[in-house]
This record gives structure tokens, C-alpha cells and sequence, in this order.
């Protein structure tokens, strides 16, 4: 009589036929019904003692498991059913329920809100002073109720999402603007960063979203005070036609440029956190301005070379290439055909 409970004949023992037969058809067995990676290893604990006649101890010590182990799970083991090797959980069947109710839940949640630094005795107190009534109240159910609604006074986390939400409360979104198409209404703004040999540049980035005139112009750093010298440049190549701008919440636009756009009249329209398609346009004239232009040997750290090449590019972007978005025709061609829809300003006269 083996461990598993089947008995040997001599025939079988001295070939050794029978149990790798039937060891290799347990495995697939438990390999079926996927069994864990901790029932499998019982499982080979059975094979291994039968298949070497070994005795406990010495399976026990091959394995690393005290006896005790062993003889646990070999009384659980049935050959019929190899999921008895799986553990059995260990959750309670029974769970404490909870012992406050519906109403002390709202009034301790309230309370909590309006004396966020009481600890549960003085809550507690109040509480019985508000309402008598309720003699079931304990300062276990109101710590309790404190767990669960997560109400915790946190002075610097609390005092960062004040100013995060004084922050965005500010800030138009461009999804509320409601664009139109002419000339100068909406000019994206972006910034791209290259790193060349160590060195950072920073390429300010503009396009008109509906004429797609273009503007660029690199920089040392991206501070608010070079977004508005760029601002400044856009200004005057658009004889002052710029009514909105839309770009990310980039610390570039903030600072002397967000005075600057008050100055002149210029609403900022930020795009959501993480949304890149909210300044599309943008991104796509990035990608031309470095494959076009960029990636074709032109970058260097020499700031006046690359914009007086940049410049150069520029020309040829805004007055002779063709456009798919403005029917094969350049930026320049498209608001002189078009002028007449146009708003006019003071510049054009």
C-alpha cells in the first residue's frame, strides 16, 4: 500500500511503468484544473515519497517541511478531487457589521466637517449635548464614522488645494471658447525643449488656428519674460491682430506674460491638464517645424544662428509652401484671397 492509498504489485514496482504513468497524468490533471503554484508543490511532495519509497522524514527534509505539514495535508488529499491541495480561505465567515446608524453617520460626518480639529471624546460630547436623544453613541462608532468618511484635517495638503482651486478658478479652459474662423481670432503657443550636448533651448512656438501663419523663435530658458518678448515679436508680425491665445499650463504663461496679454487685451485660454488635442494645432505645426526643419541639420545651441535660420524657414513656411488645411495654398495667399471676410485694423489702411 502506497501513500496515496493503491496498492503495488512487484510487476509494476520493478519496471517503474506504473507510477511515472501515473504521475505525468496527475500533473496534467492539476494543470487543467490550474491549480496554484502552492498546491502543485504538495502535489510533488506525494509523487516524489512514492516514486523513491521514501519514508516522511526524508521527504520532509528534501523538501524543507516539518512533519507535522505533511501529515495535514496528506489526510486532506483525495486523488479524485487534487483541488483538497488548494489553501482553504482564511477570511471569517462571519464579519462584524457595523453598529452605528444611518442618522449617527450623517450627524457625526457634519459635526466632524464643522470642528474638523476635535478629536472623538470632544465630538462626542457635542454630539450628546445636540442630541440627547441618541444614548447609543459611543466614541468607538464616532472614530469609527472618522475611518470611513476619511475626514482628517491635513493644514498643508488642505492649505495646497485651497491654492490649486484659486488657481484653476482663473482660468478659462479652451474648451469653453467658441472659436471662430478669421484671422488673428486664436493664435496656439507652445514651447518645444531641445537638448544639444547638454544645453537646453527652448523654441517658442505660434500658429494661427485659422490662417495658419506661423511664428517661432528659440530662447535660453522658457521664463514668463521671454514668452512675452515672443509674445511682443507675434504682435507686431501681425500688425496687432491677436485677439486670443491658447496654450498649456506651462509656468512660460504665466508671470509678466499673463500681465502682458491684460495689457493689450489678449484672453488666455489654457488647455485641460493632460490633453494634448486640446492644442492640436499647435502640436502639428511642432512636428513640421522639426521635421522640416529641425531634423534636417539645423539645430544648434548658437541662439542667433538657429533663428536667423529659422527665420529663413519661416519665410518659405508662411509665404510659398502649400497648405492641405488651406486648399494647397500658403498661409500669405489665404488672407490676401480671404481679406475681405476679415476684421479690419488701423495696420491696413
Amino acid at each position: 500500500m502506497n501513500v496515496l492509498g493503491v496498492p503495488h504489485t512487484p510487476f509494476l514496482i520493478s519496471t517503474q511503468w506504473w507510477p511515472s504513468n501515473r504521475a505525468t497524468r496527475l500533473r496534467k490533471v492539476a494543470a487543467l484544473l490550474n491549480l496554484s503554484k502552492q498546491a502543485r508543490l504538495k502535489l510533488e511532495w506525494f509523487l516524489w515519497r512514492e516514486a523513491r519509497q521514501a519514508t516522511i522524514a526524508v521527504t520532509c527534509r528534501h523538501f524543507g517541511i516539518a512533519p507535522k505539514t505533511y501529515h495535514k495535508w496528506s489526510k486532506r488529499f483525495n486523488e479524485a478531487n487534487l483541488r483538497t491541495l488548494e489553501d482553504l480561505p482564511t477570511s471569517p465567515k462571519v464579519r462584524r457589521q457595523k453598529e452605528y446608524t444611518p442618522l449617527q453617520y450623517e450627524r457625526t460626518v457634519l459635526l466632524r466637517q464643522q470642528f474638523i480639529r476635535y478629536g472623538k471624546l470632544k465630538l462626542l460630547d457635542r454630539y450628546q449635548q445636540l442630541y440627547p436623544e441618541d444614548t447609543a453613541i459611543s466614541a468607538w462608532k464616532i472614530q469609527c464614522i472618522i475611518q470611513i468618511a476619511d475626514i482628517y484635517y491635513h493644514p498643508a495638503k488642505h492649505a495646497r488645494t485651497q491654492a490649486k482651486r484659486a488657481r484653476a478658478e482663473k482660468k478659462k479652459r479652451i474648451t469653453e471658447l467658441r472659436v471662430h474662423k478669421r484671422n488673428g481670432f486664436l493664435f496656439c503657443l507652445d514651447t518645444v525643449t531641445k537638448h544639444i550636448n547638454g544645453t537646453a533651448r527652448y523654441v517658442f512656438t505660434a500658429i494661427d488656428r485659422s490662417a495658419k501663419l506661423a511664428f517661432a523663435r528659440m530662447y535660453s530658458s522658457k521664463s514668463s519674460r521671454n514668452a512675452t518678448e515672443f509674445l511682443m515679436r507675434l504682435k507686431d508680425l501681425t500688425a496687432g491682430r491677436i485677439e486670443n491665445v491658447g496654450h498649456d499650463n506651462g509656468t512660460e504663461f504665466q508671470g509678466e506674460f499673463k500681465n502682458a496679454c491684460q495689457k493689450l487685451g489678449i484672453t488666455q485660454y489654457y488647455s485641460r491638464v493632460h490633453t494634448p488635442k486640446d492644442n492640436a494645432v499647435n502640436e502639428r505645426f511642432n512636428r513640421t517645424l522639426q521635421e522640416e526643419f529641425i531634423q534636417l541639420g539645423n539645430l544648434t545651441a548658437n541662439i542667433p544662428l538657429f533663428n536667423q535660420k529659422l527665420t529663413e524657414w519661416l519665410i518659405e513656411y508662411n509665404f510659398k509652401r502649400p497648405h492641405a488645411s488651406l486648399g494647397y495654398m500658403s498661409p500669405i495667399n489665404f488672407i490676401y484671397k480671404y481679406r475681405h471676410l476679415l476684421p479690419r485694423t488701423p495696420s491696413d489702411t
